[in-house]
């Protein structure tokens, strides 16, 4: 399928895409804070430059959009359908990544929570939180 936009429009809407500091990354660092957790951003010294990092407690948080990490929720399922080889081997290569990311952590001895788009509505994500940073 030929894609519906020119090439200089769909540059422009690819360079909109943020990596760092999207909505729901605020969202989540919003909720920290309100809990009472402080936390550093974006440590290009570990693994995966993890979206917020608790130094304090060994852990990490990644925050991931169900449609760039391939989520297995109807977000994230969803695929284009223009460019179809390179929108697969881009979500599976992010998929790869994260899974690399988390391990390396692993072995420095930190512990990660990936977080998805889709969960930050729950009811039982404040507590979900607190019980990953608390309770190693």
């Amino acid at each position: 399928m030929v894609d519906k936009l020119r090439p200089e429009e769909r540059s422009r809407v690819m360079a909109s895409v943020r990596s760092v500091n999207t909505k729901p990354e605020i969202f989540v660092r919003s909720l920290l804070h309100r809990m009472g957790f402080r936390f550093r951003l974006h440590r290009r010294d570990l693994p995966g430059c993890p979206d917020i990092c608790l130094p304090k407690y060994g852990s990490v948080i990644f925050v991931h959009g169900c449609f760039w990490h391939g989520h297995r929720c109807k977000h994230g399922s969803r695929r284009p359908t223009s460019n179809v080889v390179y929108w697969n081997a881009k979500i599976e290569g992010n998929k790869r990544r994260d899974a690399d990311s988390v391990k390396a952590l692993r072995t420095l001895g930190w512990r990660s929570m990936v977080l998805w788009e889709c969960q930050l509505k729950s009811p039982i994500l404040k507590e979900r939180i607190r019980q990953f940073i608390t309770h190693p």
